[in-house]
């Protein structure tokens, strides 16, 4: 079997999800169809991604890798004089439906899993305070929000949550699954008038965890609650009514970090781990 990762992006906005579902478009099941296309395999090809995400989220630096058997790895460039990967990531750009896009097709060093090598994730959730700001070209990746919006009390809300904590409060809950993570950063930045972004970098993320995140220092910003509110949340473990989990279609996944190739498989492994405090 040969491993081929792939750098892609997508705008989850016609998505339903990362995820294949039976009857719903998702980003999975458009890669599966188009994968199992090009490389005419009896059996639907399997793909792994770095980050689930859900319905309506976007990525520009998602990462996923597929098995291929040895003789479908070779047959991919047909009568071309193109590398095996390089005709894949042809085929597949030609294949694809336009919110699609992969950027490259590598093949994966020894050892590498998209998911479980992965060092960190990070995301950009971008929200307008003010509707005469709102950009036009970027309505699909921008929450409107009806209320001016304190950058400063919202960012300092923010750095309270980093560190290694368990993330209950923010997570739906999975049977069997831990909720324990590291949040590396979490600020707030007005990079415009009306325009504020957050970048928020995990080792990992859970069901959800960036939407509530964001939701528990917005009434920070709207200054209905202290800039503790979110830290005396995160203290509690459970879900509390007034964080609301924020709206799919501002949130980004932008990049996904990975070790250096000799420490691949040992990275996989922790990961791999039930983590607790």
């Amino acid at each position: 079997m040969i491993r081929l990762r792939l750098d892609l992006g997508y705008d989850g906005t016609d998505f339903s999800g990362w995820a294949s579902q039976p009857g719903l478009r998702t980003v999975q099941g458009e890669l599966t169809a188009a994968l199992t296309t090009i490389t005419r395999s009896p059996e639907p090809v399997v793909i792994t991604c770095a980050g689930r995400t859900d319905a309506g989220v976007h990525a520009r630096g998602q990462v996923a890798h597929v098995d291929l058997p040895d003789e479908l790895y070779a047959a991919l460039p047909g009568r071309s004089d193109r590398t095996p990967e390089a005709a894949l990531a042809k085929r597949l750009r030609s294949l694809l439906p336009s919110d699609v896009t992969v950027r490259s097709v590598t093949i994966a060093p020894e050892g590498f899993d998209a998911r479980f090598s992965a060092l960190s994730r990070r995301y950009r959730y971008v929200i307008c305070d003010n509707p005469a700001y709102l950009d036009p070209l970027r309505v699909r990746e921008t929450v409107v929000h009806p209320r001016a919006l304190d950058e400063v009390l919202m960012g300092e809300a923010s750095g309270r949550l980093t560190g290694l904590h368990d993330f209950a409060a923010f997570c739906r809950r999975r049977e069997g699954a831990s909720t324990v993570r590291s949040l590396l950063q979490y600020d707030w930045t007005r990079v415009g008038p009306g325009i504020l972004e957050a970048t928020v970098v995990a080792d990992a993320f859970c069901h959800s965890m960036v939407r509530s995140l964001v939701g528990a220092v917005v009434p920070v910003g709207e200054g209905r609650e202290p800039v503790d509110f979110p830290a005396e949340v995160l203290t509690a473990r459970v879900r509390d009514p007034r964080v609301k989990v924020m709206p799919p279609h501002g949130l980004v996944l932008e990049e996904v970090t990975y070790p250096p190739d000799s420490e691949l498989a040992a990275r996989a492994a922790e990961a791999r781990a039930y983590r607790s405090l």
